[in-house]
């Protein structure tokens, strides 16, 4: 026997013969279903934590890109507030910051909060008083009205408000609601809220909840007037060309302004917010490749328990001039087979899951009678998916690598076992 071990030619690396050999291991007989049970179990488990890996990173980057086109689509990128004396000279400061390089829009607004009231219900909201011109820039509002229309804006005393506020007080683009604001005209029984009814020339809905329900738009001047503003502007939005350069505008904007000015750009108006997303990403990242990590341990004990039940085979195929590499890789293919189809099937589950989530989530929705995202909790109105190439690769290639490592030690193994050993009870 040793021999006949010593003078065999080593054979090709990944023969033919390895590759049927792989094969039929992955086709087990009667006797061999509790291998078979472990190895689909491990496909299994590769295939859903690859797969669900991809929707939850496809999901928590839709989050971040939907809800930053909202917020920044709405809110300045960089917020220009006095110092020292009132913005009364707001419309040369946003005129000189307006023509300075990389800026697409300097908006002065009047924010102030009031109640918004019907015939039907009442709900508290931020009111914003600006220019038609800037907010027909706008696009996320100027190109998402429902009802109404933004012309002659400025003319009259109209207000546009979002759709679900609409909805929530009963009202249609041409009613009116009243406006209660709590500081109005000074009597001398003290302040009197100042009570102001307008019509509704517009609704508009962005697709996120909070604003959609919480915004009211009116003429900057008679905002001014509503506020009792000294012609004064609570603050300038500056809207760039790119807002993930934002540091190099500040110093741009800082010399536009040609006066005392204080700047809060939107990473810190939303740095809790987007700081949670990013934890929570990393989170689920970590946990769910703890999936794929149990199914390739899982592959690890199918192979073990493989090459126990192979022994005899194994020493056959030594004796008759099989190497021990030649037996290592029969093992790596049988193994590493199971890791590469288990993570393709999962790839593309999940990138078709990915592409139609949204009608997925509709029709569990109607399934279920129930409402599986509610957009008043989770602020868009839709469940968005944004798939990164990169971070999708990283997954893919993380499977494979756990799978193929999983299978080292077991193929390790039966190349080393002896075949004396193994046929001596045989």
């Amino acid at each position: 026997m040793d021999e006949t071990m010593t003078d065999a030619k080593p054979t090709a690396p990944f023969a033919p013969f390895e590759w049927m050999l792989s094969a039929r291991y992955l086709r087990a007989r009667r006797k061999e279903g509790f291998i078979s049970v472990i190895a689909g179990f491990s496909f299994l488990g590769i295939m859903l934590g690859v797969a669900t890996l991809i929707i939850v990173m496809a999901v928590m980057n839709g989050f971040r890109k939907e809800l930053l086109d909202k917020i920044l689509g709405l809110n300045g990128h960089i917020l220009v507030q006095p110092l020292e004396s009132p913005l009364t000279d707001w419309k040369d400061v946003a005129e000189r910051i307006s023509q300075a390089q990389g800026i697409r829009l300097a908006a002065p607004v009047v924010d102030g909060q009031a109640l918004a009231s019907s015939y039907f219900n009442a709900s508290g909201v931020l009111v914003r008083g600006m220019r038609a011109d800037d907010l027909n820039n706008l696009t996320s509002v100027a190109k998402n009205i429902k009802q109404g229309t933004l012309e002659g804006f400025d003319d009259g005393q109209g207000v546009a408000i979002g759709r679900r506020l609409a909805d929530q007080l009963s009202v249609h683009a041409g009613d009116s609601i009243t406006l209660v604001a709590p500081k109005g005209a000074v009597t001398p029984m003290g302040i009197t809220p100042r009570i102001k009814p307008y019509k509704v020339t517009a609704v508009f809905e962005i697709g996120m909840s909070e604003y959609d329900a919480g915004f009211v738009f009116m003429p900057i001047a008679e905002a001014q007037a509503y506020f009792n503003r000294n012609n004064d502007v609570t603050a300038i939005e500056i809207f760039t060309t790119n807002p993930d350069r934002i540091d190099q505008f500040r110093k741009v904007v800082t010399e536009a302004a040609g006066r005392p000015v204080f700047l809060v750009d939107w990473r810190q108006r939303n740095s809790t917010f987007f700081n949670a997303l990013q934890v929570e990403r990393n989170v689920m990242f970590l946990i769910l490749t703890l999936i794929v990590l149990v199914a390739a341990l899982n592959i690890v004990s199918g192979l073990i328990m493989l090459v126990k039940d192979k022994g005899s085979d194994i020493a056959i195929l030594r004796t008759m001039g099989a190497s021990q590499g030649a037996i290592m890789r029969i093992f790596l293919i049988t193994g590493a087979s199971i890791g590469v189809v288990g993570t393709l099937v999962g790839f593309f589950v999940g990138l078709m899951i990915c592409l139609n989530i949204e009608s997925i989530r509709q029709f569990l929705s109607w399934l279920t009678a129930t409402e599986l995202f509610d957009p008043t909790l989770y602020f868009l109105s839709k469940l968005p998916a944004e798939i990164d190439v990169g971070e999708t690769t990283a997954v893919v290639i993380m499977a494979l690598t756990l799978s193929f490592l999983a299978t080292l030690y077991p193929s390790w193994r039966a190349a080393r076992l002896d075949p004396v050993e193994a046929l001596r009870y045989e």
